[in-house]
């Protein structure tokens, strides 16, 4: 199998492309593994890439008086990026850590971009994802405001029980705005449910 084919799968979920676009688009895309506790982009350093997650978890942080914050984690098959930093080419205000050993497909800045130039399905798409990025930091931040931190627990639950089992303490608890004790709390309550 390409290790191309879960992309291909997940753009012309987005929208549909012709088969010779998309595999121009794939062909010179570079597929790397990444071990738990690297970086896809750090603080500091300017974004190049968008990452597509073939496999592993990261999670989305940034440090501010000597601690973590998790903004948000990424699962497979989802695209993963120091958005800001990758569109404006300032450095990122926040670090992509691989919590999970991961395969990462890699997909370069100047190779989007050219991409968007010869593609009218190209720029579809790259709008497209930037709008899916947009609707989960906004739910994200829906979620923050309106729901207890029980319901952000359970929410995170149906989505890969097995997967945030495996998360720390330590970064699920700082994503769900709460302190590890609580945490602690809530998973034996919801394992009693």
């Amino acid at each position: 199998m390409d290790f191309t084919d879960k992309l291909k799968s997940s753009l012309l979920a987005l929208t549909e492309i012709p088969e010779s676009e998309l595999k121009d688009f794939c062909e010179n895309l570079k597929y790397k593994q990444y071990q738990k506790g690297t970086f896809l982009c750090q603080e500091g350093q300017v974004e190049h890439h968008i990452y597509y997650l073939l496999s592993g978890a990261t999670r989305n942080y940034f440090q501010k008086d000597g601690k973590d914050f998790t903004v948000s984690f990424h699962f497979e098959n989802e695209f993963i990026s120091a958005y800001y930093s990758f569109l404006t080419r300032e450095p990122s205000r926040f670090s992509i850590e691989i919590i999970q050993d991961a395969e990462v497909i890699l997909i370069p800045y100047q190779h989007l971009h050219d991409f968007y130039k010869k593609s009218v399905n190209g720029e579809r798409t790259g709008r497209l994802i930037a709008e899916s990025q947009y609707i989960k930091r906004l739910q994200r931040e829906m979620e923050l405001l309106s729901l207890t931190a029980e319901e952000r627990y359970a929410k995170l639950m149906e989505f890969n029980p097995a997967l945030i089992q495996t998360i720390s303490i330590k970064h699920l608890s700082s994503f769900l705005g709460i302190q590890p004790e609580s945490l602690s709390r809530i998973r034996k309550q919801y394992l009693r449910n």
